[in-house]
């Protein structure tokens, strides 16, 4: 799994006009080591499939990532191959028949049993969390990079961690094992999410630097 940098979507920023077209220099500035993910979960089906359909067309030049979170139907409708699941989704077996045994399934986790019963379910790689204390999910409590470390003993899987990761935090969590960094507030909070998106990916490019559990990056 090649990209480092998960950005995600809410409701609210999928819901801002210039949306298709901010996310569009997100990833044009993240390249091959950036995925973008679309979750709206109070999105209506019809808006999802337009605004992912769009991305398509605006970013088929980019080499980053396209992801569509939950929806396994609109990744069908549109050929995506790409989905990340919830706890509340389809299992990933499930997701994977659907989308013929191809493509990547990713799966959100909030402790090591979790971690456990995605891989078995057949999980490409594992978005691990909350790490920190965040505003997106005020409800969760922030359990730290030890997550982390806890879940990499368990499975061989590539390890994203999400929850109040901001770039000064990226060392932390990427020395505790994570291959990569999913992120909301952090690009869409400020003025520039590009820019942002620069300064999260010489933060792990850093991190990558120093630290010896990434010699080997996995697929």
């Amino acid at each position: 799994m090649k990209p480092r940098l998960h950005v995600v979507t809410n409701d609210e920023v999928l819901a801002r006009p210039d949306f298709v077209a901010v996310a569009s220099e997100v990833m044009k500035a993240g390249g091959v080591t950036t995925a973008l993910h679309v979750r709206g979960p109070r999105t209506r089906s019809r808006d999802l499939f337009r605004v992912v359909g769009d991305l398509m067309s605006a970013i088929e030049d980019f080499e980053a990532s396209l992801v569509v979170n939950d929806r396994v139907d609109i990744a069908l409708a549109l050929g995506l191959e790409w989905v990340h699941l919830g706890q509340r989704s389809l299992p990933p077996a499930i997701a994977r028949g659907l989308l013929g045994g191809r493509g990547t399934v990713g799966v959100s986790v909030h402790d090591v049993e979790e971690a456990r019963q995605a891989v078995e379910g057949g999980a490409d790689y594992l978005t691990v969390g909350t790490m920190f204390a965040t505003a997106s999910h005020p409800e969760r409590t922030p359990v730290g990079p030890s997550l982390v470390e806890a879940v990499q003993r368990t499975t061989r899987v590539p390890l994203v961690a999400i929850g109040g990761i901001t770039p000064d935090r990226v060392e932390a969590v990427a020395a505790s094992g994570a291959w990569g960094v999913a992120v909301l507030d952090g690009v869409w909070g400020g003025e520039r999410p590009a820019r942002a998106v620069e300064v999260y990916l010489a933060a792990l490019d850093r991190a990558e630097g120093d630290s010896p559990r990434h010699d080997n990056p996995p697929n």
